[in-house]
């Protein structure tokens, strides 16, 4: 069963712009499906995991270029780096767009040979795994604390029990999972899923030798997801360096499991933290290592409020992937401990949101909000008045039943609606 992917836009307009096309993303987010699903009948497909075809492309890129002709589908690009080159040069005589597509899961092993080769010619699409939207089949469009948006989106969103969100959260996004007639065994999913990983990806990356250290290392920073990165714990519990530890999480970041949020900074914001923030972006992966199988003990858990964050953030972070956008989210923190949980900066606007794991916010969720105020005073240089950044409307995402007013500028805003 094909789930309808919310970036299929973002993909044929990328395909229609430039001569290459590149998905990356995670193992088993359906980059393949996807390309598979959009391809016309003359669009050839050829998979890099075939050892025969991958030998060919790696010991003689220029055979393998005349065996399979654009338009062409090259799945596992990363396993022969070699044609880059080749196919720089095809789309150079060409100057077709969408001559070749290509996937690949290794970005940090990938990335750096695509930019180098085809520098100019490729348009990159990040994917990961599914969204709420998908699932639901409803419109997809990146996240705004705009009333009219939320109030559009408040007539055709499906509501969410605490029960049915935990549920959800346990079981991941991957688009396998939601197969509804093969579902896989979720705990094996992801045993398999994380055996791969480690087996495939990060066994050819020369900075890790053990992988069982690397799969600790993995489990320690679940364990930390929601909470802002400081290097040297991680690098103290897991029993390696400080310049390893900030390797390996590189590896995670890049490898699409996991984001990282930048602190937001302003001149006149004083004293604020620059740690950045971390979080997994598949909850049931980061469950199914920290062993919590069961949604109804994970809700009644001590990071029961890490994770319902974490799957918010992770909504919010993907419509803008799916958009083709990078995603403009920021956290706030200072030395006196008021905290932002994420701000959305666009347009010279500042969206501040919370993210709340309760039924019945009060006005002091936002109560924070207030940090803000000093960047909107205009400054003076000399002769010259520069306006500041503006502060936009505010959100309070929480398991609220429906959407409220919290003053005349900021919402309480059920989770489902995001």
């Amino acid at each position: 069963m094909y789930i309808k992917r919310a970036i299929e836009g973002t993909v044929l307009n990328i395909s229609d712009t430039f001569p290459v096309l590149l998905v990356t993303g995670p193992r088993q987010v359906g980059k393949t499906t996807l390309l598979k699903r959009l391809a016309d009948e003359g669009r050839t497909y050829v998979s890099l995991d075939d050892p025969n075809i991958r030998s060919m492309a790696k010991t003689d890129p220029a055979l393998f270029m005349q065996r399979y002709t654009p338009p062409v589908l090259i799945d596992e690009i990363q396993y022969a780096p070699q044609i880059l080159p080749y196919i720089k040069m095809s789309v150079d005589n060409s100057g077709h767009k969408g001559d070749f597509w290509l996937t690949g899961s290794q970005a940090f092993h990938m990335m750096k040979n695509v930019s180098e080769s085809l520098a100019g010619r490729v348009g990159i699409v990040n994917l990961l795994g599914l969204s709420m939207s998908e699932i639901n089949e409803l419109p997809s469009e990146p996240f705004t604390t705009s009333p009219t948006r939320l109030m559009t989106r408040l007539n055709v969103a499906q509501k969410m029990s605490l029960n049915d969100l935990y549920a959800q959260i346990v079981h991941g996004m991957f688009p396998a999972l939601h197969n509804t007639k093969t579902p896989p065994d979720i705990s094996e999913f992801y045993r398999s899923y994380i055996n791969t990983y480690l087996q495939r990806d990060i066994r050819a990356l020369s900075q890790v030798a053990d992988e069982t250290s690397f799969l600790n290392f993995m489990i320690i920073v679940a364990a930390r997801t929601a909470k802002p990165i400081i290097y040297q714990e991680l690098a103290d519990e897991a029993q390696i360096s400080q310049p390893t530890a900030k390797k390996w999480l590189s590896l995670l970041v890049s490898s699409g499991l996991v984001a990282l949020v930048q602190p937001y900074h302003n001149n006149v914001l004083k004293r604020t933290l620059k740690m950045p923030l971390m979080h997994f972006l598949d909850t049931g992966l980061c469950a199914y290592l920290l062993k919590w199988g069961d949604a109804e003990t994970l809700e009644r858990g001590a990071m029961s409020g890490a994770f319902f964050e974490s799957w918010v953030f992770s909504e919010i972070y993907k419509s803008y992937l799916n958009a083709g956008k990078e995603a403009p989210v920021f956290y706030f923190r200072d030395k006196e401990k008021r905290e932002i949980d994420l701000l959305i900066y666009e347009n010279g606007t500042l969206c501040p949101i919370e993210i709340k794991k309760t039924a019945s916010p009060g006005t002091s969720a936002i109560k924070h909000f207030k940090v803000l105020d000093p960047i909107t005073e205009p400054e003076r240089f000399g002769m010259l008045e520069q306006v500041r950044t503006e502060i936009g409307g505010g959100a309070v995402i929480c398991m609220i039943n429906d959407l409220l007013p919290a003053d005349k500028k900021n919402w309480f805003v059920p989770a489902w609606l995001v």
